[in-house]
């Protein structure tokens, strides 16, 4: 590893100086390490990096090849322009939280191996989720709360998935699954299907990021659900579960969408719309449709980090997110406007955009591959989103009713980091043959064909009729929507009267037969110098006694029941889980 720069490490370890740095200096620091991040990427050659043997299984640090690349490209351009973004920010909270959610992705795209992949994903759930504690506020700490739960679940599904592959398998390294879905793949598929956002799954994203800070937002638009995205298209390729999943994804998040009165809420469920594409793609499994999936990923970390930087501008300057709070901004906030409507028309799938060029790209492998009912999906989703984000949020956002608001453009960097976003959007849109040079697979993919475009404007001018047509029927409506999460946030209240009541009692019942039985014959054994011979531990059990036995007072006074009896029981889980790994891998 002597030529090989982790640019993980560049962020992980680069958030460490954040916290002591100030003003002009900080700044600058900020913007250079993900541009170094960037050059690095760049510079990086096809290979393996790291390799070395934990309890007898290989570990690779770092596989990097043309899928990883890409996505890394991204993930640190994507880096750039929010720090730039999130400069005006005098605490650095969120620039530290931020440089390890964007190292730990980055971690994950260049994991060679399922524990090293671990490690990093679970980085990203509690960086990002420090994002929408930083927002502060009852409701915000509530989804905080909410979503670190949804992912630390996550977690150990995938980690157990992990484990039972590796046992089925004889190794963790991280690649392709063949020869059949058993327990273990089954398990990790869902981790992965969690973090995509794929419904039921789903709820976590658009509870949690319409409560994250303004900066936040556009951090957490980017980076969890395309990880997500890429680990798929690692590990689950052609995968047929996946194309009907991420079609009704597509479906889903517009039909969800409609109903929304908060604006960064409407634009999490066009994640999970977008997301749908590219799961669908990946399912598909070819190599036009793969690379359909990995360009849209591409396009849609700035085009949807550009619409929530729009929104974020504006809750920034009027303290408003709900669209029936909001309009007649247009005068006062033009630039603002122009630049979300650039990300509008983008996802939107506009000839010159680069939605465009992407989006089209996983409806045509769908249509080579036969698959009619995924095309009219596809299709129709296509519809609704430039319907949702391309008229009906921009129009009662910006124009609409005017409210009396006194709205200006948000600062500078602000401005400057969605002009960047939007002319990438633009040049990605005029150029794909850049876009498509990165890509996995060779393209043979021509998006600016008559038909092609025709079709497309037929489409998005139709749909522009239906909104004018229909204006009085979309107009928002101060309402909340129920999703997927009332499941948990109901069941959670069962689970704490069943914590709070059967098995309180219960462990109350184990505390005190701890306390009037078990730790009487420890003192009593303890006085009389009893010595057990198990095989070599009496002395261990001796000096345990004898422990206890000088420090009873002490031990009294922490018996608190809950401590004491849960505290043995994860001692007594790890022995068995470090004694089940030395069986099965000895």
């Amino acid at each position: 590893m002597t030529d090989f720069v982790h640019p993980a490490l560049l962020f992980i370890l680069g958030a460490v100086p954040i916290a002591f740095l100030n003003g002009s200096i900080r700044k600058a620091y900020l913007v250079l390490v993900p541009t170094l991040a960037i050059l690095a990427v760049v510079s990086l050659q096809p290979g393996s990096y790291g390799a070395a043997q934990v309890i007898g299984q290989e570990i690779l640090v770092a596989k990097v090849d043309r899928l990883s690349i890409v996505f890394a490209t991204v993930f640190t351009i994507m880096a750039l322009i929010g720090m730039i973004y999130a400069l005006h920010l005098t605490r650095p909270g969120q620039h530290v939280a931020a440089f390890v959610y964007v190292g730990s992705a980055l971690g994950v795209v260049f994991a060679g191996d399922y524990l090293t992949l671990y490690l990093f994903w679970e980085g990203m759930a509690f960086a990002s989720a420090y994002l929408v504690f930083a927002q502060g506020g009852g409701q915000a700490i509530r989804a905080a709360f909410r979503y670190l739960m949804v992912h630390i679940t996550g977690g150990v599904v995938l980690l157990g998935g992990i484990i039972l592959h590796a046992v089925a398998t004889d190794s963790l390294l991280f690649g392709p699954i063949e020869g059949g879905m058993g327990a273990g793949a089954y398990l990790i598929l869902a981790g992965f299907l969690l973090n995509a956002a794929v419904p039921p799954l789903n709820a976590w994203l658009t509870d949690a990021y319409p409560e994250a800070t303004v900066t936040g937002a556009v951090f957490m638009s980017a980076f969890t659900t395309k990880t997500a995205v890429y680990v798929l298209a690692r590990a689950f390729p052609g995968t047929e579960l996946l194309v009907w999943l991420g079609t009704a994804m597509a479906l889903y998040g517009v039909i969800y969408a409609v109903l929304e009165n908060d604006c960064r809420r409407l634009l999490a469920y066009h994640i999970v719309s977008q997301v749908g594409y590219m799961v669908a793609g990946i399912g598909i499994g070819t190599e036009m449709a793969v690379n359909g999936a990995t360009s849209h990923a591409f396009a849609h970390i700035l085009y949807k980090a550009l619409l929530f930087m729009g929104a974020g501008a504006v809750i920034y300057v009027t303290g408003r997110r709900k669209l029936t709070e909001l309009g007649g901004l247009y005068r006062t906030m033009p630039l603002t406007v122009a630049l979300y409507m650039v990300g509008a028309l983008a996802i939107s799938a506009f000839p010159f955009f680069s939605g465009f060029v992407t989006k089209s790209m996983v409806v045509a492998a769908a249509g080579q591959d036969h698959r009619a009912l995924v095309v009219l999906a596809l299709t129709m989703a296509s519809s609704g989103t430039f319907l949702h984000t391309g008229l009906k949020l921009p129009y009662y956002m910006f124009f609409g009713t005017d409210r009396g608001l006194a709205g200006r453009e948000p600062p500078r960097n602000m401005l400057v980091a969605m002009g960047m976003a939007a002319v990438l959007c633009i040049a990605i849109g005029v150029f794909p043959q850049q876009l498509y040079a990165l890509l996995p697979y060779p393209v043979n993919f021509e998006p600016y064909t008559g038909v092609h475009v025709t079709e497309s404007l037929g489409l998005l001018m139709f749909t522009a009729l239906g909104f004018v047509l229909f204006l009085r029927a979309l107009d928002p409506e101060n309402t909340i929507s129920i999703d997927t999460d009332w499941f948990y946030r109901k069941g959670a209240r069962y689970f704490m009267w069943l914590a709070e009541k059967p098995l309180a009692r219960y462990e109350k019942a184990v505390s005190d037969v701890s306390e009037t039985a078990a730790l009487p014959l420890l003192h009593g054994a303890a006085r009389a110098g009893l010595r057990v011979d198990l095989n070599g531990v009496d002395a261990v059990v001796n000096g345990v006694a004898r422990s206890i036995l000088r420090g009873g007072g002490a031990l009294r006074r922490l018996q608190t029941g809950v401590v004491t009896h849960y505290a043995l029981a994860m001692i007594a889980g790890v022995i068995a889980a470090t004694a089940v790994f030395a069986v099965v891998w000895q």
